[in-house]
């Protein structure tokens, strides 16, 4: 679970397996592996550190796949 705020200001907990995309349009734009979007003024970078410190706290291995760089 990482803290988020979203435009309004207002703080939330989302849990991070639900992401499945994140884009800067400008705004940080969530897409939920269940359909639903999210608009936060969290940047890119922010949600993966934040991600990836929760996972190491759980435990959990981390692998980042960037897909710019696949044939």
């Amino acid at each position: 679970m990482i803290a988020l705020r979203r435009l309004n200001n207002e703080e939330f907990v989302l849990n991070s397996d639900l992401i499945e995309t994140m884009e800067a349009t400008p705004d940080t734009v969530l897409t939920l592996t269940t359909g639903k979007k999210i608009i936060v003024r969290n940047s890119l970078e922010d949600i993966v550190r934040k991600t990836i410190k929760y996972k190491q706290l759980c435990g959990q291995t981390i692998q980042v796949i960037d897909k710019q760089s696949d044939p």
